[in-house]
């Protein structure tokens, strides 16, 4: 998405999860804000698709909008659904699956 486009969305009221679809068979993601000190982007994850095991240097909140999802964080596993929230430490080994067709927002903040 071009910052001209994300600026369409300043100053008007929208449903997160209608700003993105799903895509059969894969994860899609939207970049909605993004600033130096950080970004929002959108996820929406086909069932059975997912993030493998990785870290960020930055501490990153995950609401999901709508669905079920399995979060693997420092190797303790969640069950999220809609309308829950996780923090992820910065550094921390993390990593996302669909249990059902899913949609998240993923806020980065770096320092």
């Amino acid at each position: 998405m071009t910052d001209e486009a994300r600026t369409e969305l300043k100053g008007t009221v929208f449903h997160l999860k209608d700003l993105i679809g799903y895509q059969d068979g894969a994860v899609s993601s939207r970049m909605i804000l993004s600033r130096p000190v950080g970004n929002i982007t959108l996820f929406s994850f086909d069932k059975d698709e997912g993030l493998s095991e990785h870290t960020a240097p930055y501490d990153a909140v995950v609401t999901i909008l709508e669905g079920k999802c399995e979060i693997r964080l420092s190797g303790e596993t969640f069950g999220l659904k809609e309308g829950e929230t996780i923090i992820f430490p910065a550094g921390a080994p993390h990593a996302v699956s669909a249990v059902t067709r899913f949609k998240m927002m993923l806020t980065m903040i770096r320092e």
